[in-house]
């Protein structure tokens, strides 16, 4: 998979940067630089396309996923990046995931698949259509949340689902509403103080 590796301080914790449709592999870069500059950065492009848009997994339209994909994706990009925590001499749980938009999307997905690896995530505009019978436990797993009021591809309704879906599992969880399906200034700076606290 097309990606960047950045290592700005041995031992540091790993920011993973997924970006949203239609991204690339430099799109969060500023955000990362910004959230911390001395945490490490493995920034990967999502390698299945809609449209010639970069993507993490299939769709069949907005807001109907191909569940299918997703497992097959959320697999695929999990071994992806224990690969590289190998060959970078990093641990999973230092993984910190931020995604936006579909990159968020991906990012839960990986969290259920691999209930024990990933710890700490920052969601910005995440949308996860789907109630889940199994129950996870993330009682040890911390969640930032930035989620849009009046978003034209997230209902709030949806956004509240995301929520859910990680304080029903005893996450540590802090959201934050914003404008729309965007990564507003205010989004990052609730965001740095969550990483800071955190």
């Amino acid at each position: 998979m097309e990606h960047i590796y950045n290592e700005n301080k041995k031992g540091a914790p790993v920011f993973v940067l997924l970006h949203g449709t239609g991204g690339t592999e430099t799109d969060l870069l500023p955000l990362a630089q910004a959230l911390n500059p001395e945490y490490n950065v493995l920034s990967i492009r999502g390698n299945v396309k809609e449209n010639g848009m970069n993507r993490y997994f299939r769709r069949l339209g907005e807001g109907n996923y191909d569940w299918e994909d997703l497992e097959f994706r959320g697999n695929e990009l999990y071994k992806f990046i224990a690969d590289k925590a190998e060959e970078h001499d990093f641990k999973l749980r230092d993984v910190i995931f931020v995604g936006f938009s579909n990159g968020s999307n991906i990012a839960i997905q990986l969290m259920l698949q691999q209930e024990e690896k990933f710890k700490k995530a920052m969601l910005f505009a995440p949308l996860y259509p789907t109630d889940l019978e199994k129950k996870h436990d993330f009682s040890d797993v911390k969640v930032f949340l930035s989620l849009g009021k009046g978003d034209p591809i997230v209902p709030e309704s949806e956004s509240e689902r995301v929520i859910r879906l990680f304080e029903e599992r005893n996450a540590d969880v802090t959201h934050i509403w914003v404008n729309g399906h965007t990564l507003p200034q205010e989004a990052l700076v609730a965001g740095k103080e969550w990483l800071n606290k955190h």
